[in-house]
């Protein structure tokens, strides 16, 4: 049975981060007579190169990427601690990466690390402030004082034209294994993987490139060592690496970091509904003068949705292997925008803010509709989507 973890080296406690080779519950890390070993140095890092695609030199890759990498340690109240990756945004100071990496959902509600601490290749060891994190795509932005330190910035890339083939490179700690380098290509586009919230994270990028424990919060980068996704987690029967990887695409990361530069925090449009994706077969199933569309399965009590007149099904129907609820509305488009693939409907409506009209085009007893709906505030547990 596959299960999605999330790449976080956490530990027990504070005493366990220093038994397993670094320390994070203090600023002194470097200080002599304990058990802490270095594996391999740091002024040479052997690049291993995997990868013969032309135009994609991953050594070239790794010495203009690696020097913007950081390793980030979180100390939690009761000794807890984690471990993870992140990257330089600007020489201001601000550092990304996930937002499971700098907070904690043990006691029931996602809390932030009672302190958090950036370590530099060059072996420097700041403290951070984290700015804010954003559990619908699992993104935090942090920030420390740049004075004094030669920060190296990484370029921000564009996931919008990344097709499957395209060589990539992540770089990040995994197990602790500091400045690792793992290449891959992109195995497919536009994923939908789990979030810190029960909202899913749309257009996600799937890799191969080695990615396991530690790395969450690195870049996976394009072959012009450009971040085109942050690493967040894996697909895994043996809890570390299987070959397939998840990164947040970069589109969603600028529009968190934007929202969290200004607020701490970000806020998503919402429309209250859940849906099932129609296609030929089953649109001939139901004698619905339609092959694409999003099958309205349920709708959120209260939510906008349910405010502008849509409705839900009721019927149940089991067809070629999976289980549809029917008998409600098909969304057809919003604003003009087809709702064709199972992320279709969720990304026209991100693309929006709160508050945001939209018209919203139905399909109900085969008739064509368009209703005028005005977004919500996405909630952080929904009923619906």
């Amino acid at each position: 049975m596959k299960r999605s973890a999330l790449f976080l080296a956490l530990l027990l406690c504070l005493a366990l981060i220093a038994g397993c080779g670094s320390s994070g519950d203090s600023g002194t890390a470097d200080s002599g007579g304990d058990s802490t070993q270095v594996l391999r140095p740091v002024e040479e890092p052997q690049v291993a190169i995997e990868t013969s695609s032309p135009g994609f030199d991953a050594r070239e890759v790794y010495e203009r990427a690696a020097p913007g990498v950081v390793t980030i340690r979180s100390v939690f109240g009761g000794a807890g601690a984690a471990e993870g990756s992140g990257f330089v945004l600007n020489t201001d100071g601000e550092i990304a990466t996930n937002a499971h990496v700098v907070t904690d959902e043990s006691t029931g509600e996602r809390k932030p690390a009672d302190q958090v601490y950036i370590e530099f290749p060059d072996r420097n060891v700041v403290p951070a402030e984290i700015i804010g994190f954003d559990p619908f795509v699992d993104v935090a932005l942090l920030q420390i004082r740049p004075d004094g330190f030669d920060l190296h910035p990484l370029e921000l890339g564009d996931d919008r034209n990344l097709h499957v083939g395209q060589p990539v490179a992540a770089i990040g700690n995994p197990f602790g294994e500091q400045q690792s380098l793992s290449v891959g290509v992109v195995s497919a586009t536009d994923r939908s993987v789990q979030s810190l919230t029960q909202f899913e994270i749309s257009g996600a990028i799937q890799t191969d490139a080695s990615i396991n424990p530690g790395n969450s919060g690195g870049p996976l980068l394009d072959a012009g060592a450009r971040v085109i996704g942050i690493n967040q987690q894996i697909e895994t029967n043996s809890g570390a690496n299987d070959g397939v990887g998840f990164a947040v695409p970069i589109s969603a990361v600028k529009r968190s970091i934007e929202q969290l530069r200004e607020d701490g925090e970000a806020e998503y449009a919402y429309i209250g509904v859940s849906s099932q994706p129609l296609y030929p077969q089953l649109a001939r199933k139901l004698g619905i003068d339609a092959t694409f569309g999003g099958l309205v399965s349920e709708v959120v009590s209260g939510g906008p949705a349910e405010e502008a007149g849509i409705e839900g099904g009721d019927d149940k129907l089991r067809f070629q292997a999976a289980q549809y609820r029917t008998g409600g509305d098909v969304i057809l488009q919003v604003e003009g925008h087809d709702i064709v693939s199972p992320d279709d409907l969720a990304e026209v409506i991100s693309a929006h803010q709160p508050g945001d009209e939209v018209t919203v085009t139905i399909l109900r007893d085969n008739e064509r509709k368009e209703i005028e709906l005005k977004l919500g505030k996405r909630p952080d547990s929904p009923a619906g989507g």
